[in-house]
């Protein structure tokens, strides 16, 4: 038994590398698919960001899909449609068939995300689902440090078509592993919640979309009305959700204060943390002049420290509990975030290092922790919609914390000279990379502030704390496996 849920967490983890590898991949391929295709650069930042806007939009509703027709069927379907979109993204003939292939490789990692933290929640008791969750957080960690490393070793050595390639072996592996060993094991008899789910889709878009155009194009009418639009369709969503009879989202599951909380905290730590790759990047490339292959290499330390911790971080918080040691983690990244604020034009290089390193290891405790927490606050019945759902705050934070990172650097120097500097063709000279540098500083405190605000969200105890023992649960947990 024990071996069999080792080959699912290694089928689990295969997919959370593949998938993410390519948030990052593409970052330092961008200037290289720019020239090759002939492309305007706005257009070409879409080959990044739809599939973000993919992943905001469906990984609830694919999660859903999960509890109705089986988790461990979308799984292995994931991996399917994203060896195909990884195959078409790599033949791309120009800039708007990339954009297409992508975001049907984008499809393919849903399905992936939507459903992974519930088949781990399926097959591994409460008592050790933070160990499981340290080892499939690797798979996030490892997979984005290689995405920005072999994004600018294989574009440099061997042409941007294989960062899309790449994924091609790879999946082929992950989809064997999954199709042999993956089951579903109980499906719900609920229907798929159609209002809801078209409703949710279309506020998701028009948030992510506006969100996007304000990071490109700077704050206009109508870019800031989508997402006032898509904030106001919650109201419609939420009264949609309360008479249908099986909801999208359950809104009494949000009784429990710890899973509600712990979303909370999973979105606003995306929100913070990854907006600070993004300004370390523009940082090294346009105040240091360092190549984007370089300015990956030195960002790499906090990979390295997340991925190696993560195991033992997710075990220690089967013992001591998600709560304390998810909000420990957050905020030791906000520490790490102090240590940046340090950086100045001709600082030493070993701050950068420095911070990577603390803000690695925050991340090594919080990713598995507050997974854990999450699931264990989830019934079981709904293990993949709630996975689903985490998945979609965490990619609309990573949306969200490109659009602060973009917008708050480019109040200091004109936008199209924000994003050559964050293509890395752009190097800043004099009092310019100087007054640039304000910028980054102002974008690295409100990602601190967010750090804190997410920090504390983890902290908020259940209504009951205590009354519902480990065996209980577990008890609970095996009765439901029956």
């Amino acid at each position: 038994m024990a071996e069999h849920r080792n080959l699912v967490l290694a089928s689990v983890l295969i997919g959370m590398l593949m998938s993410a590898i390519d948030t990052t991949i593409v970052l330092l391929a961008l200037p290289t698919i720019t020239d090759e295709l002939h492309a305007p650069f706005l257009d070409t930042i879409w080959v990044i960001l739809i599939y973000l806007l993919i992943l905001a939009a469906l990984t609830t509703q694919l999660g859903r899909l999960g509890d109705v027709y089986g988790r461990g069927r979308l799984f292995n379907l994931g991996f399917l449609v994203f060896i195909i979109g990884s195959a078409a993204s790599g033949f791309a003939p120009d800039v708007f068939f990339l954009i297409g292939a992508r975001g049907f490789q984008g499809f393919g990692a849903a399905l992936l995300q939507a459903n992974s933290n519930a088949i781990v929640a399926d097959h591994f008791p409460p008592q050790d689902r933070g160990k499981a969750f340290g080892i499939t957080s690797m798979g996030w960690t490892i997979g984005g440090s290689l995405g920005i490393v072999l994004g600018g070793i294989i574009t440099t050595f061997i042409g941007w078509r294989f960062i899309f390639y790449i994924n091609i072996p790879i999946g082929i592996i992950g989809f064997l592993f999954a199709l042999k060993y993956i089951r579903d094991d109980k499906r719900t008899g609920t229907t798929i919640d159609y209002p809801g789910t078209a409703i949710l889709i279309t506020l998701l878009s028009l948030i992510s979309y506006g969100a996007v155009e304000i990071a490109g194009n700077g704050v206009q009418a109508l870019n800031l009305s989508l997402v006032i639009v898509g904030i106001a369709m919650l109201i419609p969503f939420v009264l949609v959700e309360r008479r249908v009879r099986d909801p999208l989202i359950v809104l009494k599951a949000f009784k429990e204060r710890i899973l509600t909380f712990s979303l909370l905290a999973a979105t606003l730590q995306a929100v913070g943390y990854l907006s600070v790759l993004f300004i370390l990047i523009m940082y090294l490339q346009g105040v240091r002049g360092f190549s984007p292959l370089d300015s990956s290499l030195l960002l790499v330390p906090g990979y390295i420290i997340s991925s190696l911790f993560a195991p033992k971080m997710g075990k220690l918080s089967d013992k001591f509990g998600p709560r304390v040691m998810a909000s420990t983690g957050i905020f030791m990244m906000a520490a790490g975030i102090l240590i940046y604020l340090l950086m100045g034009v001709r600082s030493t290089l070993y701050l950068v290092i420095a911070g990577s390193i603390v803000t690695g290891f925050g991340g090594a405790m919080f990713w598995p922790s507050n997974n854990s927490a999450v699931m264990s606050g989830a019934p079981r019945e709904l293990y993949g919609s709630i996975s689903g759902l985490l998945r979609t705050l965490s990619n609309i934070g990573t949306l969200f914390s490109y659009v602060i990172a973009i917008s708050i650097a480019a109040l200091s120097v004109p936008r199209y000279v924000t994003f050559e500097v964050f293509l890395g063709t752009t190097k800043l000279q004099g009092g310019v990379s100087t007054k640039f540098l304000i910028g980054i500083h102002a974008a690295l405190i409100a990602s601190f502030a967010i750090l804190i605000v997410a920090g504390l969200s983890s902290l908020v105890k259940s209504r009951n704390p205590g009354t519902v023992k480990n065996e209980e649960i577990t008890k609970a947990w095996n009765q439901g496996k029956r």
